[in-house]
């Protein structure tokens, strides 16, 4: 083996290995087997108070709410529901797709069960835990990501609601009308919400898709970013909501139209564009630009390149391998971090540990649970090459030690 690609190996495991996982019984490893158990020990560990909680109806009891100064109390109209739509959103397709059997599949029946009692108590009014659906702008976020959720699990969830709940979860929704969408990736909240009462057999409202669509449509930038309204904004909100609600909302309902069935191919060549961008901004050390922003939601920033992972519609270049590590690599310098979870295991604001000064006034404690998105790639099969395959580097390990790979280039013009 030659000197540089000697140098190559060696970056390529140090990332792999990189910040231990703050997790019980979960050792960091760059071998094949690990890093599956890895992730799996680390989304138990972010989502087990949560769920916990919310199967027992005991969430409002014993759920903390950090937020901005002097908006606790606002936050605490909300935020139960932000860490239970959000959470359910990143773990759906774990739930939907994961093993029967073995330790991974007891976990994950659990899981199962526990997001079943915690929808309806959320929606049921004589629960403790019922959450103010309509009540608050906020409220028109964290449905669509508790709509995403059920729309990626439909089986191991949504058509498992006993139809009680399905009625009171279709109100929930509906009540969610009440509060105007900002004129921005908010437009596309109310459209994943049309998209799951259409799932659950309910009325829905088709203007409120077709307006979030053809808006986007409008609002891209090219080289497969588009503007968060009229306006670009550098950050991550690309990833956090816009084009995985528009590959949700166009998967769900965009045969039901002709004009929306249409937009299907230029929506799926910009995600697969945005998703090369992402790769390449993960360093070697799994550090990403520190900017825009929301940046509390961790290794959320990375919904987008982990669901078209998930979709298995990554580009050419970058192979399931390089995101798995490159992923992996995020994760543990998000997660790991000492000061990311509280005494009793809540996750804190902060990107690298405890930082509540990187929180806006909008976030609390259950915005926290995006980062659950990071980990949708845990709805492939393990023998899916994403887990089986060899470890590979991702591109800024190849680049900044030395390797010499193709140089990157934009997507063609302004598409339509």
């Amino acid at each position: 083996m030659n000197r540089r690609k000697l140098l190559l190996t060696g970056l390529a495991a140090g990332a792999l290995a990189g910040t231990e996982l703050a997790s019980a019984g979960a050792a960091p490893s760059s071998s094949l087997g690990g890093t599956r158990a890895e992730w799996i020990a680390m989304l138990d560990r972010v989502c087990k108070p949560l769920f916990t909680a919310l199967s027992e109806r005991k969430l409002k009891q014993v759920m903390p709410v950090e937020a901005y100064a002097g908006e606790q109390q606002h936050r605490r109209q909300t935020t139960y529901l932000e860490a239970l739509g959000r959470a359910l959103a990143g773990i759906a397709p774990w739930l939907e797709h994961g093993p029967e059997s073995g330790d991974e599949g007891r976990l994950r029946r659990q899981y199962c069960d526990s997001a079943l009692a915690g929808i309806a108590s959320a929606v049921d009014k004589h629960s403790p835990d019922y959450m103010d659906f309509g009540g608050d702008r906020q409220t028109v976020v964290d449905m669509a990501f508790l709509s995403v959720g059920l729309l990626r699990a439909p089986n191991q969830v949504l058509a498992r609601l006993p139809a009680a709940t399905r009625r009171q979860l279709a109100d929930a929704m509906r009540a969610t009308r009440e509060q105007l969408p900002g004129y921005n990736n908010w437009l596309l909240f109310a459209a994943a919400t049309e998209a799951a009462l259409q799932a659950l057999g309910e009325p829905w409202d088709r203007v409120r898709v077709d307006y979030a669509v053809r808006a986007h449509a409008e609002w891209y930038l090219g080289d497969g970013v588009y503007g968060d309204g009229p306006v670009f904004h550098q950050d991550y909100y690309n990833s956090f909501v816009i084009h995985p609600f528009l590959l949700t909302v166009m998967e769900a309902v965009g045969k039901q139209e002709p004009a929306w069935a249409a937009m299907a191919e230029p929506i799926h060549k910009r995600a697969v564009r945005y998703a090369a961008l992402q790769e390449r901004m993960i360093a070697p050390d799994g550090s990403y630009p520190v900017v825009g922003r929301s940046i509390t939601y961790r290794c959320g920033a990375f919904h987008a390149l982990a669901d078209m992972a998930l979709r298995q519609l990554l580009p050419p270049e970058v192979s399931p391998e390089q995101v798995r590590g490159a992923l992996t690599a995020v994760i543990r310098r998000t997660l790991g971090a000492p000061g990311t979870f509280d005494a009793q295991g809540w996750l804190q604001i902060g990107l690298a540990g405890h930082q509540p000064k990187l929180g806006e006034v909008y976030i609390s404690t259950g915005s926290l649970y995006l980062c659950t998105a990071a980990f949708l790639p845990l709805g492939l099969p393990a023998d899916h090459r994403f887990w089986s395959g060899s470890a590979m580097p991702w591109t800024s390990v190849k680049v900044w030690s030395g390797s010499d790979i193709p140089a990157d280039h934009a997507i063609d013009g302004r598409e339509k």
